[in-house]
């Protein structure tokens, strides 16, 4: 697997780099990219008019990807994982393997219904792509967040059971909460991804 690693990489342009990485190349590839510009990012989709205040100042982009509306900003640790497809043939058995992968290698996250959780709290969402012998897995993780950036979106109509209607300051966990430094929580990563995994 090739690591590559950014720092402020817009998410325009890492997005682009995956989905390029996903349909051209044949190899195994992990992302991690730390921080972009301000900017929505919606699933392919979702409706802007259901999902964003009116008004909304930030850039707004869509995913190639499904997965739900988010904000990112330079507090976003980003995370994709693009893969061949075995042994990993269903969204599941994906889900398994990176809540398992994020469970060991950064403990107390662990995976909650789609969500990787500390605690009862949402501390990073994905959203995935699967085609014919290849997936990705894009994780967004909250190192930080701006209440008032979080509050330019709407209350989805689809949420988590586990969210039970609770507003996003009373639902989501910051990272900088549980590890002492992005740095430290990206050795975690890489650490465990040189035991797992060999590593170009």
């Amino acid at each position: 697997m090739k690591v590559h690693h950014f720092k402020n990489l817009p998410i325009a342009e890492q997005l682009k780099l995956e989905e390029e990485l996903l349909r051209s190349s044949t190899e195994e590839h992990c992302i991690i990219n730390e921080g972009t510009p301000p900017t929505i990012v919606m699933g392919i989709s979702g409706k802007m008019e259901e999902l964003v205040r009116p008004g909304a100042t930030l850039p707004l982009l869509k995913r190639f990807s499904g997965g739900g509306t988010v904000v990112v900003d330079e507090e976003t640790i980003f995370i994709t994982f693009i893969c061949n497809r075995k042994p990993h043939d269903f969204p599941e058995s994906i889900m398994r393997w990176t809540g398992e992968f994020y469970q060991r290698a950064a403990p107390p996250i662990t995976l909650r219904e789609n969500d990787y959780v500390i605690g009862e709290k949402k501390c990073g969402g994905n959203a995935q792509y699967i085609k014919k012998e290849r997936w990705l897995h894009h994780t967004s993780f909250l190192w930080d967040y701006s209440e008032e950036r979080m509050d330019l979106l709407l209350h989805p109509k689809k949420t988590p059971q586990y969210r039970n209607g609770r507003s996003h300051s009373d639902f989501l966990s910051k990272l900088s909460d549980f590890f002492p430094s992005k740095d430290h929580f990206i050795q975690l990563i890489k650490c465990y991804l040189e035991n797992i995994l060999v590593l170009k």
